[in-house]
């Protein structure tokens, strides 16, 4: 196995912090993704898979793929319609100054509820993100469009068609994304519903 360069060890350690995500990672004027994400961003965007290492044995080949780090939120955007998360990874500090290896950090994590880009998002239609939680005699909701700032909240007695309420109100806001506590989680058929939508 090949000795990591401090690049990939910088990039490792935020991809390892973002397991779940795929990871923009800047260098220079692209975002780069590498290994398993560069082959799904590859695939998913139609973009071209290369790799660092060409002269390497092909099991120590990194694969990766780039974008243009001014037109991401184009690629941002296609990447949550398909049901990705997004960690955009940027350079933060002047890489003219900077001694050694350019620091760099998670800036944004983009998930189809927090999106505020009016160019990613649907005109005249909301994007909510919700949470759920509950006890053992109560569930809450929160409905929270982060683009327009509007914000709602309801809650009822489980009782025995608590959870079918729960289901109609999730219906008549629609929301893109929902956070759900451990309860919530457990209420019968609720994640198979979200699953659904």
């Amino acid at each position: 196995m090949a000795e990591k360069t401090p690049m990939m060890i910088q990039y490792e350690k935020l991809k390892g912090d973002n397991p779940d995500s795929i990871l923009f990672f800047r260098l220079g004027d692209f975002y780069e993704m590498f290994n398993e994400d560069a082959l799904k961003a590859s695939k998913e965007l139609d973009i071209t898979l290369t790799t660092r290492s060409r002269n390497k044995p092909l099991e120590e080949q990194i694969p990766m793929c780039g974008i243009p780090y001014h037109s991401a939120e184009a690629y941002v955007a296609r990447l949550i319609a398909k049901g990705y998360k997004v960690a955009i990874c940027d350079q933060v500090e002047d890489p003219a100054t900077a001694k050694g290896l350019v620091a760099r950090d998670i800036v944004r994590i983009v998930t189809p509820g927090t999106l505020m880009e009016s160019s990613m998002l649907e005109e005249g239609k909301n994007n909510f993100i919700c949470a759920i939680a509950c006890d053992t005699t109560h569930w809450s909701v929160a409905f929270c469009d982060l683009s327009t700032g509007e914000f709602f909240l309801t809650s009822a007695p489980l009782g025995d068609d608590g959870v079918l309420h729960l289901q109609n109100e999730l219906s008549r806001f629609a929301p893109r994304e929902a956070i759900l506590c451990p309860t919530a989680w457990g209420l019968t058929g609720l994640s198979a519903f979200l699953n659904q939508r």
